[in-house]
């Protein structure tokens, strides 16, 4: 249930198409880093912290978020935890659009998730 309701705040904010043409794709790992370091990523129910080591942490639901990051061939690749769910590996497609960032699951062709970017 913990991952359904989890899953749902993830997701909740589909993009739709025109609105996906003013967000431009994170190329490298140093871009990401640069958009993500000192910052939150936020949503409803969301609040987490990607830093620049490699480490994920936060809270979704009230219940703790933890993981590991890696950038490779493009694609921002994470192992999740969410409270006592693991939530599996899974490298996303990353792009921003001024104070927002959104993944996209399975390499840019799974769900999406869009967070404000606010500074800790």
């Amino acid at each position: 249930m913990r991952h359904l309701l989890f899953t749902a705040c993830v997701t909740v904010f589909a993009m739709s198409s025109a609105a996906q043409a003013e967000y431009q794709k994170v190329q490298s790992q140093a871009d990401f880093i640069s958009v993500v370091n000192g910052k939150k990523l936020t949503r409803p129910l969301v609040e987490l912290e990607v830093s620049p080591t490699g480490a994920i942490r936060g809270t979704g639901a009230a219940w703790k978020v933890s993981g590991k990051w890696v950038w490779k061939d493009g694609y921002f690749c994470r192992s999740l935890e969410w409270g006592e769910d693991d939530l599996g590996y899974n490298c996303q497609e990353v792009a921003v659009n001024g104070a927002k960032i959104r993944f996209t699951s399975d390499k840019g062709a799974g769900k999406s998730a869009s967070f404000s970017l606010r500074r800790r």
